[in-house]
Order: C-alpha cells, then sequence, then structure tokens
C-alpha cells in the first residue's frame, strides 16, 4: 500500500520506517531541508533502540523516501499520516496551526477520483477530525470540485509509543484505535495493520471524538498514577514507611497493577506533561473543572525540586563552590529526549545557588548543550562526572547507572554522597557501602 506521512519527528519517522517494514510503501514528508537531506542520505535523526536497523533495510530496498514536497508526498498515496507537532500554547491547549495548515494545503491537492484517507495521528483535542475535514471540504468546494466528500475520510488513529520501545510497540501494539464512521476506511486500515495485531490484540474502531480523547485520557491516567504515588512517597518519608514495599504491596493487586507506581522525582517528556494540560485545558472550555488533573500537574511541578531542600539543608544552605555531579539529563532512559526533564529543573536551581554541574548521559548531552549552552559542564563518562564532586544526584534510571563501580564512586567524590531521584539501590546496600544516602520516600541513610 502506498502511504504518506507528514512530519517526521518521533512519531512520524517510527511510523513512517515500520510501516515499510511491512512491505508499504511510504513518502515521509517534512518542511526541514537539512533534516530530509540527512533522512535522505540514510541517518536516523532521532535516538530510538532497533529504529536505526530498520530505517536502514528499509531505505535501501527504496520502500521509505524522503520529500520537502507535500504535493509529491501524497501524490500516489491512498493513505496520509498527519504527525505534525501540537506543542502547547500559553494557555495550555494544543497548538493545532501545523495540522490545521497541512489539511488546507492538502485540500488544495486532492483530485477527482483519487480517494485518501487523511489520518490524525498526532495527539490532538476533540474535534480536531472535524476541523480537519472541514478545512479540506472548504478547499475542494473553492476549486468547484463535485461530490468533495466522496474524494476523502478524516480518521483519528491516535499513537500509544512509549519512547525508549517505541519500535516495539508499533511492531506489536497491545491495541490499535480507529476513529472513523467511514466503512471504506475501516477496511484499508484494518487491511494495514492486519500485519501488526496477528496475535488477537484487538483494532478497535470507534468514533473519531472518543479515539481523540481515549488517547488524552489514557496518557492523563498514567500521569496521574505516578503523581499519587509521589504524593504517597511524600507521606512516607513523613510517617517512617518505606514507599517501595507501599508500591510493591500496591502493585500485587491486579486491579491497580506494577506499572507506572515507582516514585521519583516527576514525570517529564514530550507526552505526559502536553497530554495533561492540554486535557485540563479542553475540559475548561467545555466548561468543567477536572480537579484531578490540576492537581496531578501541581504535584509534578512540586516533585521535580523534591530533593532540593535535602541537598540545600546537607550543604548548610550554602552551595557556593559546590560541585554536583548529575547522572541523567533525559526524561527518561533509553532516549535522548530532554522535554519537560526534571535534571533541566535541577540544573537551573542548583546553578542559581552557586553550585557547578558535572553531568553526563548517554544520549541526550548533545540535546542539553543546544538548550543550555556551556552552563554545565560534560563529562566523557559517568565516572569522570565524579571527580572532585561534592556529592553525585541521579536524574534518571539508565541502567548503566544501576550497577556501578561503588568503590570507584567513593574514590571520586570528596564524600560518598548520593541524592537518588530514581530510587536505584536498595537502602541496606548503601548503609553496608557506607555512603550518605537520600532517595524518594524512604528512610536517609546516614553516615556511620
Amino acid at each position: 500500500m502506498n502511504i504518506s506521512v507528514i512530519g517526521t519527528g518521533y512519531v512520524g519517522l517510527v511510523t513512517g520506517t515500520c510501516f515499510a517494514e511491512t512491505g508499504n510503501m511510504v513518502t515521509c514528508v517534512d518542511i526541514d531541508e537539512k533534516k530530509v537531506k540527512k533522512l535522505s542520505s540514510g541517518k536516523v535523526t532521532i535516538y530510538e533502540p532497533g529504529l536505526e536497523k530498520i530505517f536502514e533495510r528499509n531505505e535501501k530496498e527504496g520502500r521509505l523516501k524522503f520529500t520537502t514536497s507535500l504535493e509529491e508526498g501524497i501524490k500516489d498515496a491512498r493513505i496520509v499520516f498527519l504527525a505534525l507537532p501540537t506543542p502547547p500554547g500559553e494557555d495550555g491547549s494544543a497548538d493545532l496551526s501545523y495540522v490545521l495548515g497541512v489539511s488546507k494545503n492538502i485540500g488544495t491537492l486532492l483530485q477527482k477520483g483519487d480517494y485518501k484517507i487523511i489520518i490524525d495521528k498526532s495527539t490532538v483535542p476533540v474535534g480536531t477530525a472535524d476541523k480537519v475535514h472541514d478545512n479540506i471540504l472548504s478547499k475542494l468546494r473553492a476549486r468547484n470540485i463535485s461530490n468533495p466528500e466522496e474524494l476523502f475520510d478524516v480518521v483519528s488513529n491516535p499513537e500509544f509509543l512509549r519512547e525508549g520501545v517505541a519500535v516495539e510497540d508499533f511492531m506489536k501494539p497491545n491495541r490499535v484505535i480507529i476513529g472513523t464512521s467511514s466503512e471504506r476506511a475501516k477496511k484499508l486500515l484494518g487491511e494495514l495493520y492486519a500485519p501488526f495485531v496477528r496475535q488477537g490484540n484487538p483494532v478497535i474502531y470507534m468514533d473519531e471524538r472518543s479515539a481523540e480523547l481515549t488517547k488524552y485520557a489514557a496518557n492523563s491516567f498514567l500521569a496521574t498514577k505516578i503523581s499519587f504515588m509521589n504524593e504517597i512517597s511524600q507521606l512516607c518519608e513523613r510517617l517512617g514507611a518505606d514507599v517501595d514495599m507501599v508500591r510493591r504491596g500496591m502493585g500485587s493487586d491486579e486491579r491497580i497493577g506494577k506499572r507506572f507506581l515507582f516514585p521519583g522525582i516527576g514525570y517529564g517528556g514530550s507526552c505526559f506533561p502536553k497530554d495533561v494540560q492540554a486535557l485540563a485545558n479542553s475540559a475548561k472550555q467545555a466548561d468543567y473543572e477536572f480537579k484531578i488533573l490540576e492537581a496531578v500537574m501541581k504535584v509534578n511541578e512540586n516533585q521535580k525540586k523534591h530533593l532540593l531542600p535535602k541537598i540545600y539543608s546537607y550543604f548548610n544552605n550554602n552551595l557556593k563552590g559546590k560541585r554536583i555531579a548529575l547522572w541523567g539529563l533525559a526524561f527518561k532512559p533509553n532516549t535522548d529526549d530532554i522535554r519537560e526533564a526534571p535534571a533541566l529543573k535541577l540544573i537551573k536551581e542548583l546553578t542559581a545557588a552557586g553550585a557547578t554541574i558535572s553531568a553526563y548521559d548517554p544520549e541526550a548531552m548533545a540535546n542539553v548543550k543546544r538548550e543550555i549552552g556551556d552552563k554545565i559542564i560534560y563529562a566523557g563518562n559517568q565516572y569522570q562526572a565524579l571527580e572532585e564532586a561534592d556529592a553525585l544526584l541521579i536524574a534518571t534510571e539508565w541502567s548503566e547507572f544501576r550497577t556501578p563501580d561503588f568503590i570507584k564512586i567513593k574514590s571520586l567524590l570528596k564524600k560518598p554522597v548520593i541524592f537518588d531521584g530514581r530510587n536505584l539501590f536498595e537502602l541496606y546496600q548503601m548503609e553496608e557501602r557506607g555512603f550518605y544516602y537520600v532517595s524518594i520516600g524512604r528512610k536517609t541513610v546516614e553516615l556511620k
């Protein structure tokens, strides 16, 4: 099947590459000439485990092509995916200018007798499919195209990709949501997704608005679980309980489940912050106060700074001249994404207080340098970051940080002090190894 994907960001590139992997002919469109040139030369522009291998294979086989021309990109496509950015505006609402702008352009390009399915793959507010449909239809009518409604259908097909395992999520989805009332679109999309659901995972059909809301509801619920657990961690610290024990007890309940119950220094990334904010904004527009989501956002912002008072206290509220080693810059492991990353907030606060930050992250350092320049020191590896540091601060749970050389850590730090925002280590281990160790929702391990 001939497919076009408009936008080659995280969602667009994964979507296009994975569809090509099942034999489809995919043309990806982007207005960024440098990015298109790089992709056309066989170079992946994002870090995502497993993507590069299948990208290179499909680009080599001619199933994956790139262009800056929208007309060229959609000319032969039966299905057109809109994978465009929807950044939050000042009021928290999703900015639909890219999606709606492209939809108008598509309306000027559709030709009579050439039916296409236009799919919103981006995370968009309820009612966006209607707006995209109206934009295309108005352009077709302006061109005096007869029976313009027969030329296209607009479908909502939200993505549920987790950064770090996006290829696996796409190739083996636990569900596919398709929002459409068109039987013609249902049939074609059922054929398109058939190779991905051979194990019996469902393709769920619903109306467009329900599909749009499903994505926001899912991400907002997961963000709520995280913020709830962070609230529990705060209570554990005050009552002398251990949040890890509480988490295990809760997670064993099948009604709750084990995932998204890990306490930490808050969620970040491209989805949760934006989607929770957008859903809360949509609720306001519908004259409904979504109290839970307002609390979720407030808790998350506070949680990002949870370790700061403990760091200040340890250093007697004087960080001038102190050097803090920071492990982790990305908002989560297995990605180079730093959007809304807690590490950035910590850097801002600590450097403002006079501290020097020596940071290491396996993938995200280049992005951070583009964001904040040389405000921090970028170490060549995790141990180099520790040299002459007064303490270690952990902000991202990369696997290589989980079982480090503790003897080496002690030899490099001025004092064996760790502030762990991701609860990577067991308390008894840190006590046995002689560290001052502060984590989330657990007792502080004091130096003997």
